[in-house]
């Protein structure tokens, strides 16, 4: 079966930093896409950042100059580094990886707060 395992996320002061990963396993097959959703309390789920087959990224607004996604396709994994973070970061992040099907992980909360 194919998993992706997301960690790093947790409780962090405004201005600090995390690092999210999310390893893929199983046959998988060809990917087009890695991406990184948020969602917070009483909001949709929204796209934070993409890292495509062709290695162009794209972020949301809100964190670019903030956050940097990146990959190693030899272990099937994608990171989402995060940095200057805010309390309107707090959400619960959810890996998801674009192949012949969509996959999803199980959500890391990430939580901003003195």
């Amino acid at each position: 079966q194919v998993q992706l395992a997301e960690s790093g996320g947790g409780l962090v002061q405004p201005g600090g930093s995390l690092r999210l990963s999310c390893a893929a396993s199983g046959s998988i097959g060809s990917i087009s896409s890695m991406n990184w959703y948020r969602q917070a309390p009483g909001k949709a789920r929204e796209l934070v950042a993409l890292i495509s087959s062709g290695d162009s990224k794209n972020y949301a607004d809100a964190v670019k100059g903030r956050f940097t996604i990146s990959r190693d396709d030899a272990k099937n994994t994608v990171y989402l580094q995060m940095n200057s973070l805010k309390p309107e970061d707090t959400a619960v992040y959810y890996c998801n990886v674009v192949a012949i099907h969509n996959y999803w992980g199980q959500g890391t909360q990430v939580t901003v707060s003195s």
